[in-house]
């Protein structure tokens, strides 16, 4: 379909929500990751009803590599990047994303949002429960040990983003801070390099089977940067106990808005 008959399909209060869900998205996605699951949520909302399900989700990746990339940037003039952490994490991250990108076509729409809202509540839930975690950074393992862990995170998480996606910067975060010890800042940016590593396999796959819209794409993307520079400025600024509180903030309204779509679905 020629790009401009793809914009024209969604009308003009479709095409402004779409890019304002796109920079809130990257605001949160930059601070605590899950933007996803504000701008995922409006593509399902907003794009035709028979708009497959691998077309939602690489439209969905042009936006948010874009905006990653960008928060990515940010963080990197402050923090340096650990890179027995990194490397494992961003290798096995590529690998999975691929890997789930090639059978995200077989998940159904309507799937969506019980799987997520699930591994929501399991995050936040746990989070609530441990109120010092991630505050400071303690890193608790080193060598084989900790390269490993690093890479099952890469692996298992990048598998997700692959398959759906939204949430992805959030499970690579709480990830590292429960299992490697990190404090919530440290790990947000390899949590960014992490998931801009997904994005970028994903819609790699996505692109080659022809399941992105690219000129709405293109649009939400810049939308995104616009978002991610800012939030990534924020959490520099004011540190772990920002990102936590923001993070537990956005994890409960988004899970919140799970339910409520998922309630919709077992009613329909």
């Amino acid at each position: 379909m020629p790009l401009l008959d793809q914009i024209a399909q969604l009308g003009a209060l479709t095409l402004v929500l779409l890019v304002g869900a796109a920079f809130l998205a990257g605001w949160v996605d930059a601070v605590v990751g899950g933007g996803g699951l504000i701008q995922l949520p409006a593509l399902l909302t907003g794009l035709p009803a028979e708009t497959s399900t691998a077309t939602v989700l690489g439209t969905n990746k042009v936006a948010s590599a874009a905006g990653t990339a960008v928060s990515s940037a940010t963080y990197l003039r402050r923090i340096t990047p650990v890179m027995t952490t990194v490397v494992p994490l961003v290798v096995c991250a590529a690998l999975g994303s691929a890997a789930g990108a090639g059978v995200a076509s077989a998940i159904p729409k309507e799937w969506m949002s019980p799987i997520v809202l699930v591994a929501l509540l399991v995050v936040g839930g746990y989070t609530i429960a441990r109120p010092a975690m991630g505050l400071t950074h303690s890193p608790l393992h080193t060598g084989r040990g900790h390269v490993l862990r690093a890479a099952a995170i890469g692996g298992a998480v990048g598998l997700y983003d692959g398959v759906l996606g939204p949430g992805t910067g959030t499970f690579f975060i709480i990830a590292m801070v429960a299992v490697l010890g990190y404090g919530f800042l440290e790990a947000s940016v390899h949590a960014k390099l992490a998931n801009l590593t997904t994005n970028l396999g994903a819609l790699l796959v996505f692109g080659l089977q022809g399941e992105v819209w690219w000129l709405l794409g293109a649009l939400m993307a810049v939308a995104n940067v616009g978002g991610g520079f800012l939030g990534a400025r924020l959490a520099l600024r004011f540190g772990s106990g920002f990102v936590r509180v923001v993070f537990l903030v956005v994890t409960g309204a988004l899970a919140l808005r799970l339910a409520w779509d998922t309630a919709e679905l077992l009613s329909a």
